[in-house]
């Protein structure tokens, strides 16, 4: 199947679902990646194998996107946890 092909499939998908975004089979991989494999645990060699790729570099750029978000997400906590705590003295 060429990606023209699934593209539009992924196209009338996001109509029926009502997802505003533009779905590309570009997106659809990398949410695989990060979202479904990636962030439930599963290790980052498996992930490489089942993306197809050659070097575990190529997977380790998709591991970046989740310790950018735990980092973020730790620094949202903080400010938080910073704010109740100044209330409280």
């Amino acid at each position: 199947m060429s990606n023209q092909k699934l593209n539009t499939y992924l196209k009338e998908i996001a109509d029926v679902c009502g997802i505003e975004k533009n779905l590309t089979f570009h997106i659809a991989r990398h949410t695989f990646a990060t979202t479904v494999t990636l962030s439930n645990g599963m290790p980052i060699e498996t992930v490489s194998k089942l993306l197809g790729h050659s070097k575990i570099a190529t997977t380790q750029i998709y591991a970046k996107v989740i310790e950018r978000k735990v980092s973020e997400d730790m620094h949202r906590l903080r400010t938080h946890f910073n704010t109740i705590e100044c209330q409280l003295t």
